[in-house]
C-alpha cells in the first residue's frame, strides 16, 4: 500500500505531490495574503448562511482533524451570495491547528499566523453530488475563519465538549442540534480567491471566502483541541496537532476584498 499522507517529515506537505500531482498545480491553497496588494471589488455581494441546526449529525476524529458532518442530502443548510453564483450545501466543518498558540492557521495575513483556522465546506447543489462538484472550478465554497487567543468562546465550547467522545483516530459520535453560524465573527467582510482543498487530493475546485475578522478562543480551549490523538486506541499515543499546510505560490491569481 502507498504510504498514507500526513504532516510528518516523511509524509508531509512537501511529499503530497508524489501521490497527488495536482498538489503542485496553479490554484493551490492556502496562500499568504498581502493586504496592500488586494483591491476592493465593489461587485462582491454580502454572503448569507442559513443553517438548520438539525442537520448536524456526527463528530469524527479521522486522525488528521476533527470534523463535524452535516446532512447534505437536500437543500437544508445553505450558503449563498458573496462571490458565489447559486446555492451551496454545508457538508462538514473541521479545523487546522498548531502545536502551540503562536501558529496553526493555514492562510497567513501580512505575516500573521493565527492559532487555528476553521473551514466550513459547502458544495454547489447544481452539481447533484459532492463527487461531481469536486471536478468543477465553482464546485465547492469554503468559509475560512481564523481563531485567535483571547477570551473563551462559549459556542466553541459546545463543540470542544464533544471531543471527549472522539479522543482517538477512527472514533465517531453523534453531534446534533448545532448551528455553526454561532461561530461566525460579527463582521462579515471577506477576501476571496480561487483555490484548492488544503489536504490531499488537493482538488482545485474551491471558491474561498476568508473572513477578515478572527473569532476569539482561550488558550485552554486550544489546549483541548491538542488533547486529541492522531493514533488509534490500540496504538502508541501520537498527539493530533500541527495539521496545517504551509502557503502555496499564488501563480498570478487575484485576491479580492469585499471591503474598502
Amino acid at each position: 500500500m502507498a504510504k498514507e499522507w500526513g504532516y510528518a517529515s516523511h509524509n508531509g506537505p512537501d511529499h503530497w505531490h508524489e501521490l497527488y500531482p495536482i498538489a503542485k498545480g496553479d490554484n493551490q491553497s492556502p496562500i499568504e495574503l498581502h493586504t496592500k496588494d488586494i483591491s476592493h471589488d465593489p461587485s462582491l455581494l454580502p454572503w448569507t448562511a442559513a443553517y438548520d441546526p438539525g442537520s448536524a449529525k456526527t463528530i469524527l476524529n479521522n486522525g488528521k482533524t476533527c470534523r463535524v458532518v452535516f446532512d447534505d442530502t437536500y437543500d437544508r443548510s445553505m450558503l449563498r451570495g458573496g462571490p458565489l453564483t447559486g446555492a451551496y450545501r454545508l457538508r462538514q466543518f473541521h479545523l487546522h491547528w498548531g502545536s502551540s498558540d503562536d501558529h496553526g492557521s493555514e492562510h497567513i495575513v501580512d505575516g500573521v499566523k493565527y492559532a487555528a483556522e476553521l473551514h466550513l465546506v459547502h458544495w454547489n447543489s447544481k452539481y447533484n453530488s459532492f463527487a461531481s462538484a469536486l471536478k468543477k472550478p465553482d464546485g465547492v465554497a469554503v468559509i475560512g475563519i481564523f481563531l485567535k487567543i483571547g477570551r473563551e468562546k462559549g459556542e466553541f465550547q459546545l463543540f470542544l465538549d464533544a471531543l471527549d467522545k472522539i479522543k482517538t483516530k477512527g472514533k465517531e459520535a453523534p453531534f446534533t442540534n448545532f448551528n455553526p453560524s454561532s461561530l461566525f465573527p460579527a463582521c462579515r467582510d471577506y477576501w476571496t480567491y480561487q483555490g484548492s482543498f488544503t489536504t490531499p487530493p488537493c482538488e482545485e475546485c474551491i471558491v474561498w471566502i476568508l473572513l477578515k475578522e478572527p473569532i476569539t478562543v482561550s488558550s485552554d480551549q486550544m489546549a483541548k483541541l491538542r488533547s486529541l490523538y492522531a493514533s488509534a486506541e490500540n496504538e502508541p499515543p501520537v498527539p493530533l496537532m500541527g495539521n496545517w499546510r504551509p502557503p502555496q505560490p499564488l501563480k498570478g491569481r487575484v485576491v479580492k476584498a469585499s471591503f474598502k
